[in-house]
């Protein structure tokens, strides 16, 4: 298959290397190209994992991104929430009918991009996808290589508009085996680990994080009480999920932490101990910069906390997070994060929500 990645974020080197190494023809494009150099002169990612150390090579790395979209069937772009945005005004003179955008996670980032493409006059017939989970713990260690602690064993994904799902999930499945079908984009953007994961941990370790040169939230910033925290975010995740409708499975953080073999969760029961012992996450947190503030909170967070305002679902402990992020950078999330307001959808219905999740644009 024809895949082309977009981006140069942690996980696009994952999704390069990956998809490359299951034997589809890869195009790999990036926007820095004085970055991008080690790749572009050799054509090949050094990847790390589990089985060892070695060179994939890549079909094309390039730094035009027509030449690594043009005849791509599957589009990937594992990017941070805050460059969809520009991604989407780059892309859309390039996009054609029949093709299809994955963003995993996304942050329902589907409709966003769609209606932003739209927005430039592109009218092809495009699917854009959300996941629940970047389908990798993955950290870059150059701009040639990258290192992936584990892979996710289950990818719950959706379809923005749903009617392309049967297509879009074709060619996604193609690399990602272990994706599940979701109903809709909406579903899948509801089962995002991040801002229920990051939230708590840097704001409740934010003496920590402004201390040290280096801190792992993942190790000793996880205790029993900012645990009690993300499981109390968590219930008014799923409580917004009952409300609109969405069943099961729901993927209870604490199956994650908690390392239940029967329980729902996207990484193995082994994700956190592999996480902690490769020490990649003890690193500099810049709660003014770095992406678990920019994206889980002012995104995740205020796209929660507004949605559960739609749907008449009370979230204090999201909306506190939301509050105190905002309050500890200077910001006002509430009013300019990515919420039900700001992207257009407050004035629908729940009948008009649907039409427009199943269908698409008009």
């Amino acid at each position: 298959m024809e895949v082309a990645v977009l981006g140069g974020g942690h996980g696009c080197y994952a999704a390069a290397a990956d998809a490359a190494e299951a034997g589809h023809s890869v195009r790999f494009w990036r926007r820095d190209a004085d970055a991008f150099k080690p790749v572009l002169d050799s054509q090949s990612i050094l990847l790390s994992d589990g089985k060892g150390r070695r060179d994939v090579a890549l079909g094309l790395a390039t730094a035009d991104v027509a030449k690594a979209m043009d005849g791509a069937e599957l589009i990937l772009a594992p990017l941070p929430g805050i460059a969809q945005a520009g991604l989407a005004d780059t892309i859309a003179p390039h996009l054609k009918d029949g093709q299809v955008v994955f963003i995993p996670p996304g942050t329902f980032g589907s409709y966003m991009m769609a209606k932003q493409v739209r927005d430039t006059g592109n009218t092809a017939d495009i699917a854009f996808g959300d996941a629940g989970t970047l389908p990798w713990l993955v950290r870059k260690q150059s701009d040639g290589s990258t290192r992936i602690t584990t892979r996710t064993v289950r990818l719950p994904s959706g379809i923005f508009p749903a009617r392309l799902s049967d297509r879009a999930f074709g060619l996604i499945e193609q690399v990602f085996a272990e994706t599940e079908r979701r109903r809709d984009a909406l579903d899948a953007a509801l089962l995002n680990y991040g801002p229920i994961i990051h939230p708590p941990l840097i704001l409740m370790n934010a003496g920590p994080l402004a201390h040290f040169d280096a801190w792992d939230i993942h190790n000793e910033g996880t205790q029993t009480t900012i645990r009690n925290v993300q499981d109390a975010l968590d219930a008014e995740r799923i409580a917004i999920r009952e409300a609109l409708g969405y069943g099961g499975p729901h993927f209870p953080l604490a199956d994650h932490y908690n390392r239940d073999p029967d329980g729902e969760t996207m990484y193995s029961v082994t994700s956190h101990d592999e996480l902690v012992d490769s020490s990649d996450w003890r690193e500099d947190i810049d709660l003014f910069n770095h992406r678990y503030m920019i994206e889980d909170i002012a995104l995740g967070l205020a796209f929660l906390v507004s949605l559960g305002d739609w749907a008449g679902v009370p979230c204090p402990v999201a909306a506190g997070l939301l509050a105190i992020g905002g309050a500890a950078v200077g910001k006002d999330y509430r009013a300019t994060g990515r919420t039900w307001e700001n992207i257009g959808l407050a004035g629908l219905g729940r009948d008009d929500l649907r039409v427009l999740l199943d269908e698409g644009l008009a």
